[in-house]
């Protein structure tokens, strides 16, 4: 193997580990709906925890799981943590789907040519 190939493997590798993250990640509803609050302007904890009825310690676990990920950055203001959208790595799960669409769509229209064959055969 090259070193072409072996440094195009690793990202591969990278990138496919990362997509696994971001829907990890986004397969909860609590994770999503902090996306969804972030998406509007930064926040602490507290402020994020507040719709949530669980202890921050649990609350925390799942902002640790989209800060490992990416999806959400933090900086330390004082003793206020202040939490972000970092959106960059929803891309990656962003053109897996519409990878996906493309080649669902492809295998659909390929499907529809059969039937209408096979209809006009009087299958």
């Amino acid at each position: 193997m090259t070193a072409n190939q072996l440094s195009a493997t690793r990202r591969a590798g990278a990138s496919e580990r990362q997509l696994s993250r971001v829907f990890r990640a986004l397969a909860d509803p609590t994770r999503r709906a902090v996306i969804a609050q972030l998406s509007h302007s930064p926040a602490s904890m507290t402020e994020l925890a507040r719709p949530f009825r669980m202890a921050l310690p649990s609350f925390a676990q799942h902002l640790s799981v989209l800060e490992q990920c990416g999806v959400v950055q933090s900086r330390k203001d004082g003793r206020i943590r202040r939490y972000r959208l970092a959106p960059q790595p929803l891309s990656v799960a962003e053109d897996w789907m519409v990878a996906q669409r493309a080649i669902w769509g492809q295998r659909l229209d390929q499907l529809e040519e059969y039937v209408a064959t096979m209809k006009a055969e009087g299958r």
